[in-house]
């Protein structure tokens, strides 16, 4: 058998209520690994039309955000108002469970 790693932390992926916005649902999933969150991404987003264009440039920028702030208070991104608001609303109901 192998021997048990050095207090390693174990990684938990937690996906959040989707957040029913104007132009459609947002939901986040993230990994959370020792307290911090390693990975987000949005696994809905608004699609369609301009939405489409909006979600694209939006979403990378709120899931960078969210592993550098480590929570949901997390700021808009210009021109995606209410995109980043479901966003922040879905990523907080993942903190939610993966905080427990």
């Amino acid at each position: 058998g192998s021997g048990q790693g050095s207090g390693s932390a174990q990684a938990r992926t937690v996906t959040g209520d989707a957040a029913q916005t104007q132009y459609g649902a947002v939901q986040v999933r993230i990994t959370v690994s020792g307290g911090k969150i390693t990975k987000a991404e949005a696994v809905q987003a608004p699609k369609g039309g301009q939405s489409d264009r909006i979600t694209s440039n939006a979403v990378p920028r709120l899931n960078q955000a969210a592993v550098t702030a480590g929570n949901a208070e997390i700021d808009a991104v210009s021109g995606a108002t209410y995109t980043s608001a479901g966003y922040r609303q879905s990523l907080q109901s993942a903190l939610d469970k993966a905080g427990g």
